[in-house]
């Protein structure tokens, strides 16, 4: 076997110890599948063979779910009309494997070192114990759902088994994980034991029971804990307020959720055999559908390919930050400081003055704080706060070897700023700049050595936004890419990189949401009708209420700003008349209390009686198809002309970025995974409707035109699709 060492001691015990080659983590794929089928016969049918342990050779956990790669050869060898069925016959290759392993007839316990997810979780489920090291590191349970599938391998029959059907739906409809602790008071693992020795505990309770061999639910008089089957009162009050609950979370855009809940309310009383083929069923459903692929491709693989360096220069020693120069200690830049303590860098945290050099160190303990007992102890809070040196003085900033800036977004501001900062570094320190607007090539202008110079966007809060967009001006050089990137890696932050723009690619795409709700306010559209569309488009919150959380004023500021850059070539848009109006009526968004919404002391913001006044009703109002597709295409040809601009490199930065920068509907996998799945042509005809009725805003690319007439797609160029 390639995956599986099998071994079997003197009392009979036998100990399978996954360790799938070629892979960081253990994957469940064709070889692991092939080792495992081999070793349930042997523990089923060798008389010296008393019981089994599961337990896994790396360091890095037990196991996680299924090889993407694998998952994707599965999904092609589908093909498309038969999809479901081809994918249900080899999914429930996996079903009825765990199957049989739980009715070997032999104990079998499981041994959980580290992390144990998906397809690896549902494998221990299927053990008749489980053990698991206690360690704070260590996570368990079935995220699936976050990448747009459901538990698949029996997990969504096996956990509300074991833990009762409406905490199993609470943590599986969200994808949360346990912490060991947490696991075995609620019965989902038997036994926490000393880090390391979950091997030697599994082994001493396959010894000592060996008539261990039936699951609970395959033993008559079992029942559900908490109950089950329409007869049950708990059981019809959780499943009738799961699916409203669900359909309101997910705006009715997500397949999985109901999927899963069909499969738990129709597996749950029946036998466990019958159970998992409707499981696989839905299961295989979901998994042939676009959102499925579309959701793995951005949210898991592009995104660890992304964190793994996929856009790092070839070539470039590794450059980790040691101590790092922090300009400006307001919220953003404080909120830099915390991630980089954390991840044990230097912080040297300037400000011009030193009240708020200090106030910004007090952010960093403040959210340190918030974290005690949850992986910080208060040692720990200690050592990383005292990486933290508020100072006024550019000579503190001596030995540092990053330099981020981020004050007041002024180009005049930012350019003294740099230019001190160079007389005590040097132009061969790589310069960062975390502007969300300002061109980078201009910024660059104040650095002796512009090769030198580059974007570090950050998003707010800091310590809670994923994303980090690296910004290149004209003449900014591998080895700053290669140093802003090795940063990102440092403070656990998904990286895109993306050319020189006002607004770069995630200002700028965002802006049109926010840009888009302001006309239809002032075309005398129902505020409540926007709000309402953005979130069932799939949106986290309306465009008037994101634009109050970042300021109506700011907004207006960069408009200003960018008008007076650009001068003639400026193009105007609908959208700032509407902005001036709500400055100049001191309506400037949450930080003082008014914008579109009205934000009592105490009480809950909503929407303003005002807008009524400075913006009549129209008389006919849209329907909420028709907003929701105003708000949704006027992003999307923006993220393309950033394509054809070359903004963009690749779609793949494109759907990361919408998706973790601003949030763009996760359920589409991002603006180019939906384009992809719409059909261009489709796109083109939609945005031509769009600019006939509405303005040149949404008027195609050529690039578009060009693609939907080759029938090519972003991730299938014409010349990809012709090979």
């Amino acid at each position: 076997m390639n995956t599986i060492a099998f071994d079997i001691d003197a009392d009979g015990i036998a100990t399978l110890t996954i360790d799938v080659p070629g892979q960081s983590m253990n994957v469940i794929g064709p070889d692991f599948l092939a080792d495992l089928d081999a070793a349930i016969t042997r523990i089923a049918s060798e008389e010296g063979i008393k019981g089994a342990v599961i337990a896994s050779g790396k360091d890095s956990g037990f196991m996680a779910g299924m090889d993407l790669k694998f998952f994707g050869a599965m999904l092609a060898k589908a093909g498309d009309a038969p999809a479901p069925a081809a994918l249900y016959d080899d999914l429930f290759v996996l079903n009825a494997l765990f199957r049989r392993l739980e009715t070997s007839g032999k104990p079998v316990a499981c041994a959980i070192e580290g992390a144990c997810v998906g397809g690896g979780f549902e494998l221990a489920l299927a053990c008749h114990r489980r053990f698991v090291g206690d360690s704070p590191k260590t996570q368990l349970g079935l995220p699936e759902i976050l990448i747009g599938l459901f538990p698949g391998g029996g997990g969504s029959q096996r956990l509300p088994r074991i833990m009762g059907v409406q905490a199993a739906l609470m943590y599986m409809l969200q994808g949360k994980l346990f912490r060991p602790a947490e696991a075995a008071m609620l019965k989902v693992v038997d036994a926490v034991v000393p880090q390391g020795t979950a091997v030697t505990a599994a082994r001493e309770w396959v010894k000592a029971n060996p008539n261990a061999t039936s699951q609970p639910w395959d033993v008559k008089g079992y029942k559900v804990p908490g109950g089950a089957g329409g007869f049950n009162p708990a059981f019809v009050q959780t499943m009738a307020g799961a699916l409203p609950m669900t359909l309101k979370q997910t705006q009715r855009n997500m397949h999985a959720p109901i999927a899963l809940l069909s499969a738990v309310y129709e597996g749950i009383t029946l036998p466990m055999d019958k159970a998992i083929q409707i499981e696989s069923q839905y299961f295989a459903k979901v998994a042939a559908d676009p959102q499925a692929s579309n959701m793995i491709r951005t949210l898991f693989v592009n995104k660890q390919a992304a964190e793994r360096g996929a856009r790092r220069p070839k070539g470039e020693a590794k450059a980790p930050t040691q101590k790092l120069a922090m300009l400006g200690a307001g919220m953003m830049g404080a909120g830099i400081a915390t991630v980089a303590a954390q991840a044990g860098i230097e912080v040297v945290l300037f400000d011009r003055d030193l009240a708020y050099a200090q106030k910004g160190k007090a952010h960093v303990e403040d959210v340190l704080k918030k974290r005690l007992g949850k992986g910080m102890t208060p040692e720990k809070l200690e050592q990383t706060l005292a990486r933290v040196t508020p100072t006024t003085d550019y000579a503190d900033l001596a030995g540092a070897d990053f330099v981020i800036e981020a004050v007041f977004e002024d180009v005049s501001i930012k350019a003294e700023v740099t230019k001190k900062v160079e007389e005590v570094l040097g132009a061969d320190t790589i310069f960062g700049s975390n502007t969300s607007t300002l061109p980078i090539t201009k910024l660059a202008q104040a650095w002796t050595k512009p090769e030198n110079f580059i974007g570090v966007h950050f998003f707010s809060p800091v310590e809670k936004m994923p994303l980090v967009e690296i910004i290149l001006g004209e003449k900014t050089g591998p080895a700053a890419i290669a140093k802003a990137l090795d940063f990102v890696s440092q403070i656990k932050k998904t990286p895109i990189v993306v050319h020189d723009s006002r607004g770069f690619y995630t200002s700028r795409s965002f802006g049109t949401y926010v840009q888009e709700g302001a006309e239809l306010v002032g075309e005398g559209v129902n505020p409540a009708l926007i709000e309402n569309a953005g979130k069932q488009l799939g949106m986290p919150t309306g465009p008037l209420a994101v634009s109050d959380e970042v300021s109506i004023e700011l907004g207006w500021k960069i408009m200003s700003a960018a008008k007076k850059e650009l001068g003639d070539a400026y193009v105007p848009q609908g959208s700032d008349d509407i902005m001036v109006q709500m400055v100049e009526a001191g309506r400037l968004g949450r930080k003082n209390g008014k914008g579109w919404y009205d934000y009592p002391a105490g009480g809950k913001k909503y929407l303003s009686p005002v807008l009524g006044e400075m913006f009549p009703r129209a008389a006919e109002q849209p329907g909420v198809e028709a907003v929701k597709e105003r708000l949704l295409y006027r992003q999307l040809i923006e993220c393309a002309r950033c394509f054809a601009e070359g903004v963009l490199e690749t779609p793949e930065d494109g759907d990361i970025g919408a998706i973790f920068g601003w949030g763009f509907a996760p359920y589409t996998g991002g603006p180019f995974s939906h384009m992809d799945t719409v059909g261009i042509a489709h796109v083109v005809a939609v945005l031509d409707r769009l600019a006939a009725a509405h303005g040149p805003r949404f008027a195609p690319t050529a690039q578009l035109r060009e693609m939907a007439a080759s029938g090519a797609t972003f991730y299938r160029p014409a010349t990809a699709q012709a090979a």
